[in-house]
């Protein structure tokens, strides 16, 4: 069996790095890139030779105005091999939804981790990461994917202060999770960067996360290829750079997440990530270190 997130992140020396893989025709990034099972395996073990301490798989788009897939059409998408073998390598998995009936079919066959983009399926999901000793990562948003506006799209004074808002919604959530069973140590916040907030709001988060971090839970952050970061960095009146051109603000973003707390960042380029932050681990190390 492969270790536990539990095990990673007691003995963690640095964040943890999840790598994305997606089993789906239409995702933002990547779209229809890892449908075959034979392509999606090698993707994986090249995603773990590349530093990935998690695989976090689905089959279903969360980019805005993506229509919602069924469950069974998840499972369809996710084939019978992939999960099970990825598992079976000592692949630490995590399955990306919020249908209770693919998590319990991704746990298994194997999957250790649920990552939900929505808390409203808080409690369900929760008992059944209890029930297969697995963790559970809840993230902040507000309405269904289907539903939001567009990339980074959100109204200024949709919150109060983003950051507590983000805070007490996710802790409301977080209450039903654990009242269903699940750990406390088994439960991770996600702020949603992108999900229901605009470019500011994002970046607020960001600058804030440490206030997020102090409400005892694991923090993850997926600052990866979001348009927000194309927004704040594109010069006036510029196109915004598409997605595979964010890099240096993915780089950056997740820098300083890491630097206020993150435990886990959530990435598409992982070889880039995990080089970055083991410069900034060792320049961090060494003025500590100089310091004394």
């Amino acid at each position: 069996m492969p270790s536990s997130l539990r095990t990673l992140l007691s003995s963690r020396r640095g964040a943890l790095v999840m790598g994305v893989l997606n089993r789906t025709p239409d995702s933002f990034s990547d779209g229809g890139l890892f449908v075959d099972d034979d392509v999606a395996l090698g993707r994986v073990e090249q995603l773990v030779k590349e530093g990935a301490d998690i695989i976090d798989i689905g089959a279903e788009s969360t980019r805005p105005g993506a229509a919602r897939v069924s469950a069974q059409e998840q499972i369809g998408r996710l084939g019978g091999a992939l999960i099970r073998k990825s598992a079976a390598q000592g692949v630490l998995v995590s399955i990306d939804t919020t249908e209770p009936e693919v998590a319990a079919w991704a746990l298994e066959q194997g999957a250790a981790i649920v990552n939900s983009v929505s808390l409203e399926p808080a409690a369900e999901l929760a008992a059944l990461a209890a029930r297969y000793d697995a963790a559970l990562v809840l993230m902040h948003c507000r309405g269904s994917m289907s539903d939001m506006a567009g990339f980074s799209q959100y109204d200024d004074d949709a919150y109060g202060d983003v950051v507590a808002d983000v805070g007490r919604e996710w802790s409301a959530a977080a209450d039903k999770a654990l009242a269903a069973g699940l750990s406390r140590q088994d439960l991770l916040l996600d702020p949603g960067l992108g999900f229901a907030k605009n470019a500011e709001q994002s970046i607020a988060l960001c600058g804030r996360l440490s206030e997020l971090c102090a409400l005892g839970f694991p923090v993850l952050v997926g600052p990866s290829r979001k348009s927000f970061l194309a927004r704040i960095s594109a010069a006036p009146g510029a196109e915004l750079a598409p997605p595979g051109e964010r890099l240096g603000g993915t780089i950056a973003a997740m820098l300083a997440c890491v630097a206020r707390g993150a435990a886990v960042v959530r990435v598409h380029d992982v070889a880039a990530c995990v080089q970055a932050l083991r410069v900034a681990a060792a320049i961090n190390r060494d003025a500590t270190e100089g310091g004394q």
